[in-house]
């Protein structure tokens, strides 16, 4: 399942024409004919499908020096597609606060042990960044991606044929005969539809081989719970709280999904996605930040529940040095639409601590001072 492209700040990445602006765009999107009725397995490779836009939208960002990333080309299938400038600003925008958590996170007693599991990872290069960055990540971080084996097979046969890549790998790989999936003591990939993550009988849910079940981790879910059904995204998180990390470990979730359908942007933005077989079962029910933050308590993170918008952490987490280097990448020149679009996606992140030891409140300190504005 994807985590990053569609329906994300890609959708409108069709034609370079200026004429009627971002809304007129969409709308043409919008007009192109419907997919029809589809059985599930077809809905699910219409998901599938949409991980090369993920990787086409990172190496955009890349090339245009947005972003640090020597990793993105590597998962990317065809010549390069340069995104529109707005776009590729909210995949930077995007990708630089979830890394703004995920640092925090991490650097909180940094010499501990911590784990990160990536639900429908697709082609994410984090885990690879990450430990480029800070080599002894290698033993101090556990990372597992969960994804369908559709997806993982492209991403374990790229990992299994690139010596770069591998080189960043604690150790060398378990790979299954069909390379659905891959195992390392500390970076694994699991071939896992997340649906089989919502059944009820904890004993029949399935194994997620070299989960940890003792030290502080963080759920990561980037547009992927936004195609499940409510009742189905709650029981796998409920999964994740109740079964494979109960309390008192300490856990957090950080979500990344669209918001407000309801105006008349996100009316077209969801007409839009529809008329590509795309469904945001999600999206009726967590439809804005104080309905992003209500499912963050009630999924039991109660120590703690911010968001914001991606406009909001454009404004709040860049610094204007940064800004100013942003800015000189290309030319934007829709602000308004850049501000419109970035205002309909959001990060949203709730933690639970743990009890009884200082050591325990991983999160809270991580997290402390990052207060939602507004």
């Amino acid at each position: 399942m994807d985590a990053h492209n569609i329906p994300n700040l890609n959708t409108l990445k069709t034609s370079r024409g200026r004429g009627g602006g971002l809304r007129s765009r969409a709308l043409r999107l919008h007009q192109s004919g419907p997919y029809g009725e589809a059985s599930k397995e077809a809905k699910d490779a219409i998901i599938q499908n949409t991980d090369q836009d993920a990787a086409q939208s990172r190496l955009s960002a890349v090339e245009l020096g947005y972003l640090n990333d020597p990793f993105a080309k590597s998962f990317v299938q065809g010549p390069p597609v340069r995104r529109y400038p707005i776009i590729n600003r909210g995949t930077y925008v995007r990708t630089t606060a979830i890394d703004h958590l995920i640092q925090r996170f991490l650097s909180a007693s940094p010499s501990s042990q911590k784990q990160i599991i990536s639900l429908g990872a697709g082609t994410d290069t984090r885990y690879f960044r990450l430990v480029k960055d800070n080599p002894d990540l290698r033993s101090t971080l556990i990372y597992h991606e969960l994804d369908f084996p559709t997806t993982t097979i492209a991403k374990v046969s790229t990992v299994q044929r690139n010596t770069y890549l591998r080189s960043f790998l604690p150790s060398e790989p378990e790979f299954s005969s069909e390379n659905s999936y891959m195992y390392t003591p500390t970076y694994n990939v699991h071939a896992l539809d997340l649906r089989d993550l919502a059944i009820a009988d904890p004993a029949s849910l399935p194994n997620v081989r070299n989960l940890r079940r003792d030290i502080p981790t963080l759920l990561l879910s980037e547009c992927c719970l936004i195609y499940l059904l409510p009742a189905v995204s709650t029981r796998i998180i409920s999964s994740f709280t109740t079964h494979f990390l109960p309390t008192p470990v300490p856990l957090a979730l950080v979500l990344y999904e669209p918001i407000h359908p309801h105006d008349p942007f996100g009316r077209i933005m969801v007409s839009n996605l529809s008329q590509r077989g795309i469904v945001l079962e999600s999206l009726e029910t967590f439809h804005d930040l104080d309905a992003q933050r209500k499912r963050l308590k009630d999924a039991g993170f109660d120590s703690g529940q911010e968001g914001r918008s991606v406009l909001e952490s454009w404004r709040q987490w860049i610094v204007e040095e940064e800004k100013e280097r942003v800015a000189g990448c290309e030319m934007v020149d829709e602000i308004e639409e850049w501000e419109l679009l970035a205002g309909h996606y959001s990060i949203c992140w709730g933690w639970r601590d743990g009890h009884d030891n200082e050591d325990l409140d991983v999160f809270s300190r991580a997290w402390k001072d990052l207060r939602q504005e507004g």
